[in-house]
């Protein structure tokens, strides 16, 4: 950006993004040509027709069931590298490390929840599914207001409020979209929840694809030696010059 050299690492959160995104609409469409759930401009679904269509509905069945599973997989892996990524980016910027490490350890049982979504659909086991959608959900949004957080208060390349205003809107979203669709849930209006669903989870991969701002500033390498505290390093790009500079971890 601004002619600056950019990091090839700032396209990871922008993949995980469009990846997840194009995989769970692929799974709708499969589920909506095989008549599995109805579409989500339907007004309203009447007493005994097909299933709303909430994402867990679209991925419960083949083959659009072998689709989400591969999706959720992959975009849990994905998320596990992020947050991975972003705990070693600011933990050299933080004096108190235990809200990096909160946003670590939130993150990761986010990753875990969606693992569980993707291994165990609705039908076949729905306590472990349903597991699977509160750590998701709960720990997600835990981890958005997290990083939001961390965002401005440490204020990477005095880039904080560029990044983290977004983010504070994105959380808040989130937040709200979360409580809305518990409720209506609740209430048994499941053609609002589901469009709420679909909403939240957008919501969440935009809120993904964010971390490319900072991302392009940094350099991940692994680093093999004979010592373990040495295995793992990252370089940031100086702001005034446009190679990378080494810092060890």
């Amino acid at each position: 950006m601004d002619g600056k050299k950019c990091s090839v690492w700032m396209f990871l959160p922008l993949v995980f993004t469009l990846f997840t995104s194009a995989g769970l609409w692929i799974v709708y469409f499969i589920a909506v040509e095989d008549n599995k759930i109805i579409p989500l401009n339907v007004p309203d679904r009447k007493p005994g027709s097909k299933s709303p269509p909430y994402i867990s509905i679209a991925g419960d069945a083949p083959p659009a069931s072998c689709v989400f599973s591969q999706v959720m997989n992959m975009a849990a892996f994905l998320a596990l590298v992020v947050a991975v990524l972003r705990f070693i980016q600011l933990k050299p910027k933080v004096l108190n490390p235990w809200l990096n490490i909160s946003g670590l350890i939130a993150l990761c049982l986010a990753s875990f929840g969606m693992t569980l979504l993707g291994n165990f659909q609705l039908s076949s086991d729905e306590e472990i599914h349903n597991v699977g959608t509160s750590l998701t959900f709960g720990f997600g949004t835990l981890a958005c207001w997290i990083q939001a957080a961390l965002t401005l208060k440490i204020n990477l390349k005095n880039e904080g409020r560029k990044a983290g205003i977004p983010r504070v809107v994105l959380s808040a979203t989130i937040t709200l979209c979360v409580v809305l669709y518990f409720i209506l849930m609740a209430q048994g209006i499941h053609m609002h929840a589901a469009r709420i669903q679909w909403g939240l989870v957008m919501c969440f991969l935009c809120y993904f694809g964010t971390f490319a701002v900072e991302f392009r500033h940094y350099r991940f390498e692994i680093i093999c030696s004979e010592y373990q505290e040495n295995f793992l390093s990252f370089s940031e790009s100086p702001s005034e010059a446009s190679e990378y500079q080494t810092d060890q971890v």
